[in-house]
């Protein structure tokens, strides 16, 4: 699996090596440069070298274990004064110098067990086998400062060695100083006048030396090998690098600069005399030995060796020079005989090479031909180059470090306010090349999802690319007019399939247009082939629907007026479907800012044809009538023809708002995924669409007014019987629950007919389910509160209150209760006539069980009744000719304000809001279209646009409707 993480400030793999994110060929620079990161304090052994001082900012080791220190923590005196303080150093100065004369920092030929002594003080196995293991920062960074030698060569008289107070950080030019001024040198003119002067006339040198042979005792040093140290090294980190070998002792020299120049210079000169090598390999060769090493040189005091035979200096060198290697680039000598030998193979593949012997001078043309010999990654998608920009920065070979890899230019800063650029894997120098140009998914499991930015020129198979789109192994992936790519993923097993999917057994990503099977010409596919294809697509079930933004307002206009009309016999959601498959083909296959304009124009087309259909139903249903002309009710027949081009339209607009704010959605995450949230062109194609959505909001909320307005109004007149109607009429029996409308009684069937219709229409145009409910319950509450209102109004003037009406009603009120309860309305319904039926049941109580009971009782057996509602009921309740209400029945003191001026009527403005229904679109797009009528408006409109292409060709190039022909 790819990882996911993000690197700042560089390659993800390669960190500060500011090196181009291409294929990382093994050659012997690139391990040089990757030998530096793992060791940060190798740039500071390159003699006067610019890397030195930038890396004096780094966190420094402290001395390796080899070098022989003395902390000075272990010598502070507890609470002693400054005096005894420099009493103890001076202690320990004599006693390290009276461990052994002419020992230096690692031993010294003092003793003859010098080395021997050094290890088993340092409990180390053995010398050679290698570098010990490198500290942690964080024991660099706390290592106290130690004592360290420095070898005056001859400076002073009695003097073999003076020791200075040294700390990791501390540079040889420090170090020189203080030695000179433990010398009495600091004011001396052997460099000139000032102190200045004298630090720069001396240097600091590493050198490396055994005690003189036969001299084991005198402490005699013969010094063969040695190095100036610049003066930014840290003389401490040096000793880290490598250590000495047995009986090989490493010791810090203080020397005139001028003679030690010489030295190395003699000692360089008189290697490369041998014939090692061409001129050329010495740069090189110096910087990788010198940095490890030394240089061989003739010791100036008496047995330095320049008296050697001749014979036997071959040997000494190749001897010398191992020794000068680190332990770093011995390792690397196997690697590196190898590299030689695929070079030699390189230069027998170069034609010519059986003629003649090549043999290229230039150790560069080695490097070149070694690059030259790729191997691609098995284990991580990547893309090959046949064509790029530059040849001198283009790699061949570019592998997906992420899940997601993205192509750009890249730059310091976006334009937009100075934000930081956007994150690039992989960068083009092309100057067609967008900062963010293209971005590739590929997870674990197949297949690859490329996506091109906006205004990005990309081509998959040689198509214009405009949205997401599959990426399969063999795919050519073009970016600009420059850059092509085949992709590649060594994953899926295999070497990729045998023809590439872009010649004629799978064409690419086809145009927009019906007319693509025509129009293409990558493929290389007959006429009569391109042909079959085209009848295909126009009379396939595949729910697809291509098109050209030139013929978008014709394809939509004609969709929205076919179902205005409503010809065609689309099922109830058929234009939603098709305008769906208008916004997938927009999303999918068109450039990123069609989209909104596609939505926008969509939702103004919408709202313009049911703006004309309330138009037409309000002609036809005037709210104020002629005088002298009677108002004829509305039948619930004509209310539901009246209705059905409203209710379709409030289906599909929902399931069309639906899946609209599905593609918005996606469109949001695919820019956070991408890093584009903020950007001003993404924040105004939101913008765009919040506004189509905000006017198929407006669609639904009118649709559902004016369906609900009807609907409430031709109840008004058919509620008012379900007070006077009487269920209990002669030789009639009561109909059970689920009883069928004609059986139920005839007061109640103008009320159940309209319920019965709305439910039909609701049905019929597939509203959503959550549509459904509300619509119910919008014409429930109208219910209860227009038969409350007209039982508070009726208690007023004449005897209305009374057990035998009040059965009555609640007889009514419980056949139209179950009869909703069959029809799946129950809970609905009881949920709003609930205040009705408490108004009821109150009346229904027998008079003595009511005469019985006090306000307070009253209140909590009708908690959904206000005070001033039931006062009304109980003061107009009929007890008999001359029989007024009991005191029982008078409100408390505290409820008497709310009786007086409350208000027993139940107002119409409380109704409960819309609420969109939440959720996913019950669009189907997915699969062969299975209705006949849907198949058939599709091939309509196919056609439609092909010929709309065809129009705008010259006549003499224009094709007729292909017809497939019968196998």
């Amino acid at each position: 699996m790819l990882s996911g993480e993000r690197k700042e400030g560089g390659s993800p793999r390669f960190g500060k090596l500011h090196l181009p994110v291409g294929l990382w060929i093994n050659s012997p620079r690139k391990q040089l440069a990757k030998l530096g990161r793992r060791w940060p304090s190798a740039a500071s052994v390159k003699s006067s070298s610019s890397d030195t001082g930038s890396r004096s900012s780094e966190p420094l080791p402290p001395p390796p274990p080899h070098v022989e220190l003395r902390r000075v923590g272990a010598v502070k005196a507890a609470g002693g004064a400054s005096g005894s303080r420099a009493k103890r150093i001076s202690q320990l100065f004599r006693g390290s110098g009276a461990g052994g004369t002419g020992s230096g920092g690692t031993g010294g030929p003092g003793t003859p067990g010098s080395a021997q002594r050094w290890a088993s003080e340092k409990k180390l196995p053995d010398l050679a086998a290698g570098v010990a293991p490198e500290p942690s920062l964080a024991t660099r960074a706390t290592a106290p400062p130690g004592v360290l030698k420095i070898f005056g060569a001859g400076l002073a008289s009695g003097a073999n060695y003076k020791s200075v107070l040294a700390t990791a950080r501390s540079t040889a030019r420090e170090l020189v100083a203080e030695a000179l001024e433990r010398y009495g040198l600091a004011g001396s003119p052997g460099g000139g006048p000032g102190e200045s002067n004298c630090v720069d006339a001396f240097a600091l040198c590493d050198a490396l030396g055994r005690p003189a042979a036969g001299g084991l005792g005198n402490g005699e040093w013969r010094a063969e090998h040695l190095r100036v140290l610049g003066d930014s090294e840290r003389p401490l980190l040096v000793q880290e690098l490598w250590r000495a070998r047995p009986g090989w002792a490493r010791r810090f020299e203080l020397r005139g600069r001028e003679e030690a120049r010489r030295l190395e210079q003699e000692a360089f000169g008189a290697s490369d005399g041998e014939g090692t090598g061409p001129a050329l390999w010495r740069p090189q060769k110096n910087r990788s030995r010198a940095a490890s090493g030394g240089a061989a040189l003739a010791s100036p005091g008496p047995g330095s060796g320049s008296g050697t035979p001749a014979g036997s200096a071959g040997k000494e060198r190749s001897e010398n020079l191992s020794l000068r290697r680190s332990v770093s680039e011995l390792s690397l000598q196997g690697r590196r005989r190898r590299q030689q030998e695929r070079r030699q193979q390189a230069l027998s593949m170069a034609p010519g090479a059986a003629d003649a012997q090549i043999v290229p001078t230039d150790p560069s043309d080695f490097d070149q031909l070694t690059q030259c010999l790729i191997q691609a990654p098995s284990n991580r998608p990547y893309f090959l180059l046949l064509q790029g920009y530059q040849d001198s920065q283009d790699f061949v070979v570019y592998v997906m470090t992420r899940e997601q890899h993205v192509f750009g230019r890249g730059g310091n800063s976006s334009a937009r306010g100075g934000s930081p650029a956007p994150y690039v894997d992989t960068f083009l120098s092309a100057p067609d090349i967008l900062p963010r140009h293209c971005t590739v998914r590929a997870g674990p499991e197949p297949p690859a999802m490329v996506r091109p930015s906006r205004g990005a020129p990309v081509t998959h198979n040689g198509c214009l690319l405009l949205r997401e789109a599959e990426l399969h192994p063999g795919d050519l992936l073009g970016l600009g007019e420059h850059f092509l790519f085949m992709y590649k993923d060594p994953r899926l097993g295999g070497s990729g399939p045998a023809r590439p999917p872009w010649l004629p057994v799978r064409p690419g990503v086809a145009p927009p247009g019906p007319g693509w099977a025509f129009s293409c010409r990558l493929c290389g596919r007959g006429l009569q082939e391109r042909g079959e294809a085209l009848a295909a697509y126009l009379d396939g079930r595949e729910p697809v629907l291509r098109f050209r933004p030139r013929e978008e307002e014709a394809l939509l206009g004609e969709i929205v007026r076919t179902a205005a009309a409503g010809a065609g016999d689309l099922p109830p959601l058929g234009p939603a479907t098709l305008l769906a498959l208008c916004v997938q083909h927009s999303a999918r296959e068109l450039e990123l800012g069609h989209l909104p304009r596609l939505l926008g124009r969509l939702a103004r087309l919408i709202k313009e044809s049911v703006w004309e259909k309330i138009k037409e139903i309000g002609d036809r249903q005037p709210e104020n009538h002629p005088e002298g002309v009677p108002e004829e009710p509305l039948t619930p027949e004509a209310v539901s023809v009246e209705l059905r081009p409203l209710m379709l339209w409030m289906a599909n607009t929902t399931e069309l708002l639906s899946f609209v704010q599905e593609k918005v959605l996606e469109m949001e995450k695919e820019a956070d995924q991408e890093g584009l949230s903020s950007d001003p062109q993404l924040c105004n194609d939101l913008e765009l669409c919040d506004e189509a959505m905000a006017l198929l909001d407006e669609v639904i909320m009118c649709t559902f007014q004016q369906s609900v307005y009807y609907l409430t109004k031709t109840l008004y007149s058919t509620l008012p019987a379900l007070l006077d109607s009487n269920p209990f009429t002669a030789g009639a029996e009561l109909p059970g629950p689920g009883a069928e409308l004609e059986a139920m009684p005839p007061g109640l069937r103008p009320t159940l007919g309209v319920f019965q219709a709305a439910l039909e229409l609701t049905s019929q145009c597939e509203l959503h389910p959550d549509l459904v409910s509300q619509t119910f319950g919008y014409l429930f509450f109208f219910s209860n509160a227009s038969l409350l209102n007209s039982l508070m109004e009726r208690g007023q003037g004449r005897p209305f209150y009374q057990w035998s009406r009040a059965v009555q009603i609640r007889t009514n009120l419980d056949l139209v209760l179950d009869w909703l309860q069959g029809a799946g309305l129950g809970d609905i319904a009881t949920e709003f006539f609930r205040k009705l039926s408490m108004a009821v049941n109150l009346l229904c109580v027998p008079r003595t069980s009511l005469l019985k009971a006090s306000w307070n009782s009253l209140r909590t057996d009708h908690p959904t009744l206000t005070p001033a509602q039931l006062h009304h009921l109980l003061s107009h309740y009929q007890l008999g000719p001359g029989r007024g209400p009991p005191p029982a029945w008078d409100p408390l003191p505290t409820e008497r304000d709310a009786v007086d001026t409350g208000d027993i009527f139940e107002s119409f403005s409380s109704h409960p809001p819309l609420i969109l229904p939440l959720g996913s679109s019950r669009l189907r797009l997915t699969g062969p279209v299975t209705d006949d009528n849907l198949h058939r408006e599709l091939r309509r409109l196919r056609r439609l646009l092909w010929d709309l292409e065809q129009q705008e060709l010259p006549a003499n190039h224009r094709h007729g409707p292909p017809v497939v022909t019968p196998p």
